[in-house]
């Protein structure tokens, strides 16, 4: 996934109010721009942390620009939530993501309840998944965990998903991990512990979890690779 061409590098001042961070620019302007994450960013919101941002087209828009990626201890670091999917859907249709077979169809935001829609409904050769998209931001010793805030969305998918197992149909999750230096995967159990609960439940009901990793720069997002996830 290439970023868009109208994009500057700053300094992050704060993050705040949940969708909104300050970001201070070469020219000593600071502005207001929109943060398209709605965790916690624990670990990528540290003030003076170098910062991507982007400007939209959308003369509507209050805020113009948007908070791409941060820049910790060396590692750019995905927090665009929005382009998650868009991530995982490309590495689905270049054969990087291999898990599901030969894929016929790819069907995004796919209503599973009253109340509940799900990422994508993939067809193919091994027969119909649902597949939720988590992305994961957080690292710590190499390990890349999500949640990064408590998520009772989170889990309520996590039903969703073993209903669908018990229905006959496939069901999984995939952690897109937006970062280049974590070499595991797990459930952040320090963070949500009925989360984690949660995925050990599911994963004995038949639900698979994945994990797949994106190098991250200025000019570019791409999953590479699969790296091992661990339940406990």
């Amino acid at each position: 996934m290439l970023l868009p061409t109208n994009c500057q590098t700053g300094l992050l001042c704060k993050r705040y109010k949940r969708f909104l961070a300050d970001v201070l620019l070469k020219d000593g302007q600071t502005l207001t721009v929109h943060c398209p994450n709605s965790g916690s960013m624990r670990g990528c919101a540290e003030p003076g942390s170098p910062t991507l941002i982007s400007r939209s087209d959308n003369a509507g828009r209050k805020y113009a620009w948007t908070l791409e990626m941060v820049q910790h201890q060396g590692v750019w670091i995905g927090v665009h939530t929005g382009r998650t999917n868009h991530l995982v859907r490309e590495a689905l249709e270049n054969g990087v993501i291999d898990d599901f077979g030969e894929l016929r169809s790819i069907t995004p935001e796919v209503k599973v309840s009253d109340k509940s829609r799900l990422d994508f409904l993939l067809k193919g050769d091994q027969g119909a998944t649902y597949l939720e998209v988590k992305n994961c931001s957080l690292a710590e010793d190499n390990i890349a965990f999500f949640p990064d805030a408590v998520t009772s969305r989170g889990a309520k998918h996590l039903h969703e998903l073993v209903r669908l197992a018990e229905a006959g149909f496939g069901a999984a999750v995939l952690f897109c991990i937006q970062r280049s230096d974590a070499t595991l995967c797990k459930p952040a159990a320090h963070i949500d512990p009925v989360y984690a609960e949660t995925v050990a439940w599911a994963a004995g009901q038949g639900v698979r979890f994945l994990a797949y990793q994106a190098e991250v720069s200025p000019q570019t997002i791409a999953i590479t690779r699969k790296i091992p996830f661990s339940i406990f």
